[in-house]
């Protein structure tokens, strides 16, 4: 059972996704899993940079975000949840929508189980601007 202050806070969420066009609570939960998983990648890379500075690595040993920069020239660090969440409103949407789903899609490589799932994933703001002709 959902307390008091959950509730109100898994309202306040629903209402969000709402107030932004999106009414299907499966899409609602589509999408709340995507930054979820986001946030767990940002979490899993924060722990490998935590284990190569405790052990005085020079590298990761395994890199959850590239080095570099992405094919539209903006670098990996800022897919991750903790550099993107404090982005201003419009460049944190373009930058979810341009680069970290796009990103997602090329996890674990082209032929993976995971890249066949994730091929349609999209980021529901640009999901709705294609419906409605809008690209």
């Amino acid at each position: 059972m959902l307390n008091g202050d959950i509730r109100s806070k898994v309202d306040a969420l629903l209402n969000a996704f709402w107030t932004g066009g999106i009414s299907n609570p499966l899409e609602v939960i589509e999408q709340i899993t995507y930054l979820l998983f986001l946030k767990r990648l940002d979490d899993r890379h924060t722990l490998e940079e935590n284990k190569a500075a405790g052990l005085k690595l020079k590298k990761l040993e395994r890199r959850v975000f590239p080095e570099g920069k992405d094919p539209k020239k903006r670098v990996y660090e800022d897919c991750r949840w903790s550099k993107f969440k404090n982005f201003e409103t419009k460049e944190m949407f373009e930058v979810v929508n341009d680069h970290v789903f796009p990103f997602l899609r090329t996890l674990g490589g082209d032929d993976s189980t995971y890249a066949h799932h994730m091929k349609n994933a999209l980021f529901a703001t640009l999901q709705r601007r294609a419906f409605r002709g809008e690209l």
